[in-house]
């Protein structure tokens, strides 16, 4: 099985051939290709190429699927006979990215 460990906005996520990744929101539109050049491990069967930092001449091909939401969050602080109560809440949105090939030149 060929896999990939890549950086996006300061996360990492590992993509596999075929299959799809959340990363943050990307500035993209729908069905839009890029590559993502910052490799940090690439796995190929029994080979292990470990980059430092990443591996030099590997990307990620991948396309953009769709912009989803992920689940809402709230967020409730409460101060017991002060009457303090704040009820806020967060959805982050995320990009989908389905992972099309892992190329080493």
């Amino acid at each position: 099985m060929k896999y990939a460990i890549v950086e996006n906005g300061g996360k990492q996520y590992r993509a596999v051939e075929g299959s799809t990744i959340e990363v943050d929101l990307m500035d993209m539109e729908v069905g839009q290709q890029m590559k993502l050049e910052s490799v940090l491990l690439l796995v190929d069967g029994d080979q292990v190429s470990v980059g430092a930092p990443v591996v030099s001449k590997a990307a990620v091909n991948v396309t953009v699927v769709e912009h989803i939401k992920g689940p809402k969050i709230v967020v409730f602080h409460y101060r017991p006979k002060k009457r303090i109560r704040t009820k806020t809440g967060h959805r982050q949105q995320y990009t989908c990215l389905h992972v099309n090939s892992i190329e080493v030149e």
